[in-house]
């Protein structure tokens, strides 16, 4: 399917599309008018990137454990051993969310009433 029948199908741009494939996250075979021509197993694809995105992982991360990836949303099914990959992604998201609480208790501290001038 070419670019255009991805986008209406997925919901991404055409730009987010590109983008996709630049980061190695999606691929597609070029016609020979130069046209991307992506197989059907694309929509699902690309929904799995949105989806993992949207969960806060970052690109490289996507890479490395959407080939291991198996169905779609809300059910994604994952090789056991990059399992381990996402748990570290998810601690790593506790601890920013730990210290983004003590940074706001802080804040908070100091704007407290006792505190103002």
């Amino acid at each position: 399917m070419l670019i255009g029948e991805l986008s209406r199908r997925t919901g991404a741009s055409t730009r987010m599309l590109r983008y996709y494939e630049a980061q190695g996250l999606l691929t597609a075979e070029r016609g020979p008018n130069g046209y991307r021509d992506y197989a059907e197993d694309a929509v699902v694809t690309v929904q799995q990137i949105r989806s993992l995105l949207r969960a806060g992982l970052s690109t490289e991360v996507i890479r490395s454990v959407l080939p291991c990836a198996r169905g779609e949303q809300p059910a994604i099914h994952w090789c056991a051993e990059l399992r381990a990959v996402l748990n570290g992604e998810l601690e790593a998201m506790d601890e920013q969310i730990d210290a983004l609480q003590r940074s706001r208790g802080t804040l908070a501290d100091l704007l407290a009433p006792s505190n103002a001038s």
